[in-house]
């Protein structure tokens, strides 16, 4: 599962900064997002956001860390499950922050489905 665990190094590297950002800096990470929502958002939320995002960062450096095989797949699971509620939101709102949401989270997902399946393939049955 090498593969697959490198590819979480992307979406720790995501997870954190950007809950970081949201946490100290929330305009400034909704602008770099493309968010056109001009303060709608408020101050508590994205700091909330934030906090959850630093939270799920935390977790996946875990899963990393002692590499947890078998959590693998429940983190692609999760974010099919987000993206499904980015693209909800994106149709409900029209605000490119969930397109950018969408790719960020997509990437992240292809990369490690694509991962995923090499190292099984590549892995001999037990």
């Amino acid at each position: 599962m090498k593969r697959t665990h490198l590819s979480l190094y992307y979406l720790a590297g995501y997870l954190l900064p950007a809950g970081l950002a949201l946490v100290f800096v929330p305009d400034v990470a909704l602008d770099l997002l493309f968010s056109n929502s001009e303060g709608a958002y408020g101050d508590v939320f994205p700091r909330l956001t934030g906090g959850v995002l630093i939270a799920l960062g935390l977790l996946i450096v875990q899963i990393i860390r002692h590499r947890l095989d078998v959590m693998y797949p429940v983190t692609l699971v999760a974010r099919l499950v987000l993206i499904a509620v980015f693209v909800t939101l994106f149709v409900r709102s029209e605000d490119p922050f969930f397109v950018a949401l969408i790719v960020v989270v997509g990437f992240g997902v292809v990369l490690t489905g694509v991962s995923y399946y090499l190292d099984r393939r590549s892995t001999p049955a037990a």
